[in-house]
């Protein structure tokens, strides 16, 4: 926690440690509750503008229905992290209509930044730029397997698995006239595969303005159980009746090029030869 709270101290803000920091309840850093109540008292405190969530992992599902976002409604303020905690931004989104930053967490912050990369100092000074209302403009490398084209729509996503297992349920993301991103880590490519077939099978790839495939850390097939297909075949198969643009290999995922996205906010997608566009309207 301390190289986080000394950075966004030097960015010039106040901050406030949460109850929960440091407990542990088996996996969880807390009970349910405990998790619950502190998340609550942030989310009800009106003097609190912006949550940074410590890490990710799971558990957020758990608590995710007792929240209580009356107070949040009226003073919203920043939901910031991602993986797990894209079971929040798909919740806040589709419920609330409040944007929130999908980005590195506390346990992300280089300890020691002159011996960081260049992309961990980029990556954590976007999150900077965000909360101090800058609007934020990304490029990514061409691509092979991109398709190209250009769309406006506001932008939603996270990790895919959460974005799948929140399917049926009241979080529910909702994709019509979005740009969607998506990403994921140790996962199968049959897994990967299923839950491109649940996006497909559900219309959420139907009627998108454009789709964005961040970092997936594919977990090797087992011996004797190759499934055939590349990440890139699993989903130009499950769109390829649609249109839109759709860019390979953004940077935003569990990896070190993991930038500050707005979910919720209207962003300009433009896939080119000359590489990826996306910016903030």
């Amino acid at each position: 926690m301390e190289p986080a709270v000394t950075q966004m101290k030097s960015w010039g803000f106040n901050i406030a440690i949460g109850k929960t920091v440091g407990a542990r309840d088996f996996t969880f850093g807390g009970t349910d509750q405990e998790r619950l109540a502190d998340l609550q008292e942030m989310l009800d405190n009106p003097q609190v503008k912006a949550i940074m969530c410590a890490r990710g992992g799971y558990g957020a599902v758990r608590i995710v229905d007792q929240l209580n976002f009356s107070a949040y409604r009226s003073s919203p303020k920043w939901l910031i992290g991602f993986s797990d905690i894209t079971v929040l931004h798909c919740h806040i989104n589709s419920n609330y209509r409040v944007a929130s930053i999908h980005s590195k967490m506390c346990n992300s912050f280089p300890a020691d930044w002159t011996k960081a990369e260049p992309i961990q100092i980029d990556t954590i000074n976007s999150i900077e730029k965000a909360l101090k209302g800058e609007k934020m403009k990304y490029t990514a490398l061409y691509n092979n397997n991109n398709r190209m084209g250009s769309a406006q729509g506001e932008l939603i996503g996270g990790n895919l698995r959460c974005i799948e297992n929140l399917a049926g349920s009241i979080s529910e993301i909702e994709t019509d006239g979005k740009i969607l991103f998506v990403e994921d880590t140790g996962e199968y490519l049959y897994s990967i595969d299923r839950m491109f077939y649940n996006l497909k099978r559900s219309g959420k790839l139907a009627r998108l303005r454009g789709l964005i495939v961040g970092g997936f850390k594919v977990k090797p097939d087992d011996e004797g159980e190759a499934f055939g297909k590349t990440l890139t075949d699993i989903v130009l198969e499950k769109v390829k009746e649609y249109d839109y643009p759709i860019s390979f290999d953004f940077p935003v995922g569990h990896q070190r090029a993991n930038f500050a996205l707005k979910c919720g906010v209207q962003h300009w997608l433009d896939v080119r030869a000359s590489g990826t566009r996306l910016e903030e309207i």
